[in-house]
């Protein structure tokens, strides 16, 4: 059976600043959660409390429905600033953090060298970690956070700063960890990597939550009464559906960067049919046709434009 952690309820103030005002969501195994939010909206004091360096003033984590124990259940976390020990050799402090979190020396030591050779940093394993370049400090962070192969693995900014090819072994491991049934929690301000990684998302904005769900769900929700239409015969397509369907959209135009491209806006999302329709009638050389969903960051920049 998948894991499932909720958070539910949660209220945390610190003096007279309530920063956590009755926040809820639930994270499933097996997929990702991405926890999104701007400076400040909450996010670091959530994944506090998740972890238990901060206690909630009310409110649960649970985890499959009981009270999380820390002690038992195995919790991975990648800050966005990194925790290591420049001046320390690699595999010593990867052994040594292993075992504060429970694990055996024997075991520790079999992990530190299944993740460094997963990693591609087996030969690095004697140096100091400030030997290294920032890309592969970061992929021994990453190591560090996956050592005691937890059941819930946080990850805060995990691409800053990593080239493609690095970037690329990350995103496996993230899909390993994904696939194998961990609870993954994402928090990130690159939306890309939210829509690659991501089945759902929690907004926070001034410490609530402003929106959660499926991704797909919510893009669904939105009016999907603007289309787009690429076609080498885009120059014509434009005057002929403002003379043909004027009564039904709103506009055509060409994009201003990609000039084989025509976004049309209907009136009505129904009369898209009608759209294709006459264009196919026409006999235009329609590579594409689809409804223009909106990105990430669009929904992103809806629900957290207004100030904390």
């Amino acid at each position: 059976m998948d894991l499932e952690l909720e958070i539910k309820s949660l209220c945390k103030s610190f003096g007279e600043k309530e920063v956590l005002k009755n926040i809820s969501f639930t994270a499933q195994g097996g997929s990702a959660l991405g926890l999104l939010g701007r400076n400040g909206a909450g996010k670091t004091t959530t994944i506090r409390i998740i972890m238990g360096v901060f206690f909630a003033d009310s409110g649960e984590v649970l985890m499959d429905g009981k009270p999380v124990d820390r002690r038992k259940i195995r919790i991975g976390y990648m800050p966005e600033e990194r925790g290591l020990y420049p001046k320390k050799q690699i595999a010593e402090q990867l052994v040594y953090l292993a075992v504060l979190r429970g694990m055996t020396k024997n075991d520790a030591k079999k992990a530190c060298d299944r993740w460094l050779e997963r990693m591609g940093m087996s030969e690095y394993k004697n140096k100091k970690l400030e030997t290294l370049s920032k890309g592969n400090q970061q992929k021994i962070q990453l190591a560090a956070t996956l050592m005691c192969d937890p059941q819930i693995v946080i990850l805060d900014e995990p691409f800053s700063g990593l080239d493609p090819v690095n970037a690329m072994i990350l995103k496996d491991v993230i899909k390993e960890m994904i696939a194998g049934g961990s609870v993954v929690l994402f928090s990130s301000h690159q939306m890309n990597y939210i829509e690659e990684f991501c089945d759902n998302i929690a907004i926070l904005n001034g410490g609530k939550i402003v929106l959660s769900g499926k991704i797909n769900d919510i893009k669904r929700g939105y009016p999907r009464d603007r289309i787009a239409v690429s076609s080498a015969d885009a120059e014509k397509i434009v005057p002929f559906i403002i003379r043909k369907m004027s009564g039904d959209i709103i506009s055509a135009v060409s994009d201003e960067q990609d000039r084989n491209t025509v976004f049309v806006r209907l009136k009505d999302p129904a009369f898209k049919g009608r759209l294709l329709s006459e264009l196919s009638e026409q006999r235009f050389d329609i590579d594409s046709f689809r409804v223009c969903e909106p990105s990430m960051s669009d929904i992103f920049v809806e629900y957290t434009e207004a100030g904390v």
